[in-house]
């Protein structure tokens, strides 16, 4: 798989700015205004995108109280049923193309994780330019080669996957057309406890499948995705709200705007941070090494006086010889005299 995805004008992968995705979800709480808020949000805060989803209840599951449709297993929605959930949760179809133009009009990215093909279909014509494979639907084959003959990028989620199971997403994309695939760490529990995030795996994915790699985050705070980008992480997507005040299905675990700020920032810290792995001086260190230890006479010594240790010492600055050679000047003889504060070249000692 390519090393670089591309998005619109964003190239992505290492060596490039870390894309930084907003998942608005169901925080608008089906208040389009609120929708708009935050898209704007979002922009003021640094993303580079933002990702919606695209799905009815209709079409992600069937309206029934059997005990095969309720949820459970200690989650934020236990009791509810999928269909309820989603109903509340989904974003209203004929605001997308709205909120595009919105997205557009201020340079960020708007995409969408489409849910069933007709979802797909829509987002075409919506004009997106790329696709988004939630974690929950990365064993539906069917529709990951939808979005893979589109010919634009797939960004897929890897949560629940074995890894045999995320190279059968790999494997049904790029049999479908896929080129360009980046795959995204990421812990399906809501809120996501930090020790279950397994951050390591994120190198291990773009060896195991040389593909651009990044983290989809349901952690609290800030940290994780930070550390995700120190391990190779080149997208970050994270859940943002307005206020987790405001009650909804998503909010607990959502980012509000100066947090995801806070961020922003930290992540674009860590990227400058990376650097080049060398073990060499760097520039901003140059100025620094005139402060390191050398050897200076620190008391006056006349010429063909023994050096001692009480004599010669390593010392701040480095205008003297290096601290390596004390052992072998160490009852050696000055060829002149020498006063306190002189550098100690190898020139001034008798053979």
């Amino acid at each position: 798989m390519a090393k670089h995805i591309q998005i619109g004008s964003r190239k992505i992968g290492p060596g490039e700015p870390v894309f930084i995705i907003a998942e608005l979800s169901a925080n608008h709480g089906r208040n389009y205004a609120a929708a708009e808020d935050l898209v704007y949000a979002a922009k003021e805060c640094g993303a580079d995108a933002v990702k919606l989803q695209t799905y009815t209840a209709d079409t992600i599951t069937l309206q029934s109280d059997k005990e095969f449709f309720r949820i459970g297993g200690g989650t934020l929605w236990d009791g509810r049923t999928l269909y309820d959930l989603y109903s509340e949760a989904y974003t209203p179809w004929d605001w997308q193309p709205k909120l595009k133009e919105l997205a557009d009009g201020l340079g960020l990215e708007l995409f969408s994780s489409a849910f069933d093909e007709t979802s797909v279909d829509f987002l075409e014509k919506m004009g997106v330019r790329v696709h988004k494979v939630a974690s929950f639907e990365a064993v539906d084959f069917p529709l990951i080669e939808k979005m893979a003959a589109t010919g634009k990028p797939i960004i897929l989620s890897t949560g629940m996957c074995s890894e045999a199971e995320i190279l059968d997403a790999v494997q049904a994309a790029r049999s479908a057309g896929a080129i360009e695939i980046a795959l995204l760490k990421c812990t399906s529990a809501y809120p996501a406890p930090p020790e279950s995030m397994n951050l390591r795996a994120i190198p291990r994915l773009s060896e195991a499948f040389d593909a651009v790699v990044g983290l989809s985050d349901h952690t609290l705070g800030i940290a994780v995705p930070v550390t995700a980008v120190a391990l190779g992480a080149v997208i970050v997507e994270k859940h943002f709200t307005l206020s987790r005040a405001t009650p909804g299905p998503d909010s607990a675990f959502s980012l509000e705007p100066t947090e995801f700020r806070a961020m922003v920032e930290a992540v674009r810290t860590a990227e400058k941070a990376m650097g080049e792995p060398t073990l060499e001086p760097t520039a901003a260190e140059k100025n620094s090494r005139v402060f390191r230890r050398s050897l200076f006479v620190v008391r006056d010594v006349r010429k063909g006086e023994i050096f001692t240790s009480d004599n010669v010492r390593s010392i701040r600055p480095s205008y003297g010889a290096h601290p390596k050679h004390l052992r072998e000047i160490l009852g050696r003889r000055a060829i002149r005299d020498l006063q306190a504060g002189t550098p100690l070249d190898l020139s001034l000692i008798s053979d």
